[in-house]
């Protein structure tokens, strides 16, 4: 039954990537537009904007009870915020009578409406809200805190719009296999397995087993949250991406040379080395065979959950080099 579920799950994953990339890449080409635009319009950098953007994206596609949109952008208020508190008409886009019960909807097109079905009217609401504060980068992560009251959602914000920055392009979903196929390596999925060291427990991830050494590849674009030493994990990295998917890898022999957290990293880049580190105290090594852990987890806004990252995995074997 695991293979059969399988060979639907590649089957699937390769339709996708392969019907729908023109309408990926178009869908990419408006949304830089639109970031272009409203830095155009209010004086915040594009990738900023963009990484909002993408945060609140990631947040769309793992809220099973998200309602679908048709827009480009993701950003989303609700609607006391976008028509006020006290306005009787949840649905209203009159500028008029948004601003006569407090709300913060603004007309970005200069239709004369405000609407959330706008990207436009969205964009010009959100960067009118943070531009309040400044345009620095420390003015801004101000605003951005005043907006979602949250420290890891400004975190994120900031990574995404870094990676943004960085590589002049949204397009960051590239995705390689930890381990190059140039190596020897063999896996199967783990996911959910038994484990018994440090009490009952089930296995989060898939095992990647490889010679002691061998290097450990960054999966995607992303940035260092985690790096050290945990008990169950020995020497561990964990890599959040621009979905906010958190990749960690376990077992680790060696870290990259100057690999630190806060670091940017890409799909293919080294980080570390094949091991057989944890399950005890620090420095315990050699008490099973020397293989890569591989974890996923994906976030809500309160909540982190783990997935199962074989298919994954498998998908990112047959694409990559």
């Amino acid at each position: 039954m695991k293979k059969f579920l399988l060979i639907i799950m590649i089957l699937f994953f390769a339709h996708s990537g392969v019907g729908h990339s023109a309408e990926i890449h178009n869908d990419l080409n408006k949304r830089l537009d639109l970031y272009q635009w409203a830095e155009a319009e209010s004086g915040i950098p594009w990738y900023y904007i963009a990484g909002i953007d993408q945060y609140e994206r990631s947040l769309l596609l793992a809220d099973k009870d998200a309602s679908p949109t048709q827009n480009n952008i993701s950003i989303r208020f609700s609607d006391a915020v976008w028509g006020g508190i006290a306005n009787p008409n949840s649905d209203d886009t009159n500028p008029v009578s948004i601003q006569f019960f407090q709300g913060i909807g603004l007309d970005g097109n200069g239709d004369g409406v405000a609407s959330r079905s706008s990207d436009e009217d969205l964009l010009k609401t959100m960067t009118t809200i943070l531009a309040k504060q400044g345009f620095d980068k420390e003015h801004f992560k101000i605003g951005l805190w005043e907006h979602y009251k949250k420290d890891r959602s400004v975190s994120i914000i900031m990574s995404n719009a870094r990676l943004f920055e960085k590589y002049q392009n949204i397009d960051l979903q590239k995705k390689v296999f930890p381990i190059s196929k140039k190596r020897n390596y063999t896996y199967k999925d783990t996911w959910a397995m038994a484990r018994g060291f440090g009490g009952k427990r089930t296995h989060e991830g898939t095992d990647i087993f490889a010679d002691y050494g061998t290097g450990v590849r960054s999966t995607c674009y992303g940035i260092v949250e985690l790096k050290g030493w945990n008990r169950f994990g020995g020497w561990r990295i964990g890599i959040r991406d621009i979905n906010n998917t958190y990749h960690y890898y376990a077992h680790l022999s060696s870290f990259a040379k100057d690999i630190q957290i806060g670091d940017l990293v890409e799909p293919g880049q080294i980080i570390g080395g094949v091991g057989s580190s944890g399950y005890g105290p620090v420095g315990t090594s050699g008490k099973f065979p020397p293989h890569l852990h591989y974890g996923m987890y994906k976030a809500r806004q309160y909540t982190e959950w783990a997935f199962n990252p074989y298919p994954f995995l498998v998908k990112w074997e047959r694409q990559s080099e």
